[in-house]
């Protein structure tokens, strides 16, 4: 179940990313993942790429800036998939597979492709 009391509480920005990722996902995923699923993904991806020394946030006005770098996307999968197994414990999300991962995922990639915050490869 969606806590909709924490998706209020979302910037257009992060309402609008958030929409454009659960209407990627098949209906039949939409099933077993919710969209606080989806939110917990995306700040779990932000951690890791904080870990990665590829994301700094200003601490004074909370600004967050992506810093360009390669992305080991199999160790970012498995970061993610281990802190939604450790979510499910506190609640806070569903134990999600990898495969629902990867589709969160690739639907942020997406999302980041319609905005030009990332360019395709070659």
């Amino acid at each position: 179940m969606d806590n909709t009391f924490e998706l209020s509480l979302l910037e257009d920005d992060e309402r609008e990313q958030l929409d454009y990722i659960w209407n990627l996902l098949p209906e039949e995923d939409r099933k077993n993942i919710s969209k606080q699923d989806i939110l917990f993904v995306l700040d779990a991806m932000d951690d890791f790429l904080e870990e990665e020394g590829l994301l700094e946030v200003d601490e004074k006005t909370g600004e967050v800036t992506y810093l360009d770098g390669d992305i080991d996307e199999t160790r970012q999968l498995d970061y993610i998939t281990a802190a939604a197994k450790e979510g499910a414990k506190t609640h806070s999300c569903s134990a999600l597979t990898s495969a629902q991962v990867q589709i969160i995922l690739d639907g942020e990639m997406q999302f980041g492709l319609s905005k030009g915050w990332y360019t395709e490869e070659d």
